[in-house]
């Protein structure tokens, strides 16, 4: 009788008895399997993430050295043309690929610089076209336009200028616009185009082929 009444109060504790908790066992179990397929699938997508930034990051690292290595090199070439003289070349300031920054030094001829921000407005401009030029090396357009480029230029430096300018055209397919208001600039042009107004308020576009008209000045003067 004791052990009766001691399993009675056991079974009593217990509570009520819950004769829907197969049913509920079973359903919360299939949506556990469901979560732990959607967990491993999360899991498989986490590492093809993880592999593909690294792809990237290995392609990135490559690419970006062998780019900076060509216009550093296209730059130690277009500098010295454009200068008479003198070298450039570019240095990174970190040692991770990712992340590090790009200097450009710049040292016209019969000068010690130390930084590009102490050479004068022509030579910054004359700096900042070998650069532009050694990237665009890179992957030529087929057409390029230089807007008052050769301002801040003197005359012996738009000579350069418009050499390598001639150099580019003929080593590719590259055509350049080039808005100037120089008269070397526009001399060296193989066409010019500019407005007239010939009646007041109406505006007329000229163009001029250099070449041709050099022929006819030549056929004039015989």
């Amino acid at each position: 009788e004791e052990q009766l009444e001691l399993i009675g109060n056991r079974i009593q504790r217990l509570g009520p008895i819950n004769l829907a908790a197969i049913d509920e066992y079973k359903i919360e179990s299939e949506r556990k399997d469901y979560l732990d397929q959607q967990n491993a699938e999360l899991e498989d997508a986490l590492n093809t993430l993880q592999n593909a930034i690294q792809k990237i990051d290995r392609e990135t690292r490559t690419r970006f050295k062998e780019t900076f290595d060509l216009v550093n090199g296209h730059i130690q070439e277009l500098f010295p043309k454009l200068f008479g003289g003198g070298h450039a070349y570019l240095e990174m300031t970190g040692e991770d690929l990712l992340n590090t920054g790009v200097t450009l030094m710049a040292r016209p001829p019969g000068k010690k610089n130390s930084s590009i921000h102490l050479l004068s407005g022509g030579e910054k401009a004359m700096t900042a076209i070998a650069m532009v030029f050694s990237i665009f090396k890179l992957n030529p357009a087929p057409f390029c336009m230089l807007d008052e480029v050769d301002a801040p230029l003197d005359d012996s430096n738009v000579v350069r200028f418009c050499d390598l300018l001639r150099d580019i055209c003929e080593q590719t397919d590259t055509r350049f616009l080039v808005i100037t208001h120089h008269r070397m600039t526009m001399a060296r042009m193989d066409r010019l185009f500019g407005i007239t107004m010939e009646q007041r308020g109406i505006s007329k576009l000229v163009s001029v082929d250099l070449q041709t008209a050099e022929r006819i000045r030549d056929n004039a003067v015989a």
